[in-house]
């Protein structure tokens, strides 16, 4: 399991982020999304088997949003 922590350029409106929230849920092998609006970051829980924060990066950057950084972390 990896939590996948994704800086986003300014989100500016809750739509953006239902819209970003909803497309990165249903990936296969994402177990859970967070958005952290004011700071326009994205957290997910992943089981890496099954999906990749590249995957998840390219699915973001699809909806039109920028992706300026990325940080993986194993769970225990």
């Amino acid at each position: 399991m990896k939590r996948v922590i994704i800086q986003l350029g300014t989100l500016t409106c809750p739509s953006c982020m239902q819209k970003i929230e909803n497309a990165v849920g249903q990936q296969e092998g994402v177990d859970k999304v967070k958005i952290l609006f004011n700071a326009s970051k994205v957290k997910v829980d992943l089981r890496s088997d099954e999906t990749s924060p590249d995957a998840l990066k390219k699915v973001i950057e699809d909806l039109g949003y920028e992706v300026e950084a990325m940080k993986v972390k194993e769970l225990a």
